[in-house]
């Protein structure tokens, strides 16, 4: 195996697909840094364990000797991306960008290498961009063509309003590429859109279009949508190691191998595969393969000291309340403000007979969430959220709401 076929098998791991393998096989053999280059728009202000899937990917990039554009997308940000959206996003203000922008750039550099990183901003060329030259690039492609798109055609199709301004975001996001002559461009699979628009704008302004590497979109914590911190089932890279360790541990069985493929930096995937099959033979308890994912990842942002602390004091609040490995896991449905009242829960999770019993039963401290009293019967869980529930002392229940 050569050196390029090695790079390859690496850049490989974790990414669902790579358009085209052929030509990126072609750059790296002419042995030149390549600018790879991908966007975030700044719509919240912190980064997640969904986002860093793309991120180490490009730290692989930056150990490979290539250089990373980093683009903070602060002009597409006040669009909003319509990617999988049903409906017109509302836009951000210059003010609501510039924050969360300033928290992005602090956060990067705690995966990505500095030295190796070009953080730019899209304002830089699309805030000076004329009228006219908007109309123009307009031009390149036709309403036809964007509704090809598979978000904008059901909206179509369902006669949901899609904004004129909507069809401007992947114009502008290929047009990105152009400014920065990327050689790759990396994105989550539901970009593959925009992504490819970049290769053809590229192609349209006389440069050599870009390679385009997706990658696969981690689902939350509830095991069902992709992570977003607007569904709260989300783990953020800035969240307090016991918070991140716990909510790695309260994820699925099945859910953990699947954050072992996509964020463990130190098990290669056969490893993976071998410790899998161990535990679904029942030789191996899956319970130790979830605490080491969860000390790898609270150490990577925190460091070795404070993994180590943050297991300790999970076992303290949970395993010596001794709670069981195994439970059941049910999914309930959120009302239609997102949320679901702890009466309520405890009433459609089997736990207890109606919400009468269930709020006196809080009121007597009988309840616990993820190992803690609740106490409030005010409480409500929000759609997203996964957490275990107990009354008395041997009645467990893992419950997600959707």
């Amino acid at each position: 195996m050569t050196q390029v076929d090695e790079t390859l098998a690496l850049l490989r791991r974790g990414a669902d697909e790579i358009l085209i393998e052929a030509e990126l096989s072609e750059r790296l053999r002419s042995g030149r840094p390549l600018r790879v280059k991908a966007g975030f728009d700044p719509t919240a202000p912190d980064l997640h364990l969904g986002h860093t899937v793309l991120i180490n990917k490009l730290r692989q990039f930056q150990e490979l000797g290539h250089e990373v554009l980093f683009l903070i997308g602060d002009f597409t940000g006040m669009i909003g991306d319509p990617t999988g959206k049903s409906a017109t996003r509302p836009p951000l203000t210059r003010e609501q960008v510039e924050e969360n922008a300033r928290t992005y750039e602090a956060q990067i550099f705690r995966i990505l290498d500095p030295q190796k990183t070009q953080v730019v901003f899209n304002s830089s060329w699309m805030g000076e961009m004329r009228a006219g030259e908007l109309i123009k690039l307009a031009a390149t492609h036709t309403v036809a063509r964007m509704l090809e798109r598979d978000d904008f055609h059901k909206r179509y199709a369902s006669a949901q309003p899609i904004a004129i301004h909507e069809f401007l975001y992947p114009l502008i996001q290929g047009y990105d590429s152009v400014m920065l002559k990327a050689d790759v461009e990396l994105g989550g699979t539901d970009q593959k859109f925009n992504l490819l628009m970049g290769r053809e704008l590229q192609k349209h302004f006389g440069q050599t279009p870009q390679v385009v590497l997706t990658m696969p979109l981690l689902e939350g914590t509830d095991g069902v949508q992709k992570m977003s911190k607007s569904l709260n089932n989300y783990i953020g890279i800035n969240e307090h190691p016991r918070e991140m360790f716990g909510k790695v541990m309260s994820v699925s069985d099945r859910l953990m191998w699947r954050y072992y493929e996509l964020l463990s930096l130190r098990r290669s995937l056969d490893e993976i595969a071998r410790m899998r099959a161990s535990a679904e033979r029942g030789e191996a308890n899956p319970k130790v393969f979830k605490t080491e994912l969860a000390q790898e990842i609270v150490g990577r942002f925190h460091g070795r000291a404070a993994a180590d602390e943050a297991l300790a004091d999970w076992e303290l609040r949970f395993s010596q309340r001794r709670m069981p490995e195994q439970m059941p896991e049910i999914s309930l449905v959120a009302d239609g403000e997102g949320v679901l009242g702890l009466p309520r829960l405890l009433k459609e999770a089997g736990l207890t007979a109606s919400t009468s019993e269930a709020l006196r039963l809080i009121k007597q401290g009988g309840v616990r969430i993820d190992g803690e009293r609740a106490a409030d019967p005010e409480i409500e869980i929000r759609r997203g959220a996964s957490h275990v529930l107990q009354v008395g002392k041997r009645r467990f229940v893992r419950v997600k709401v959707c």
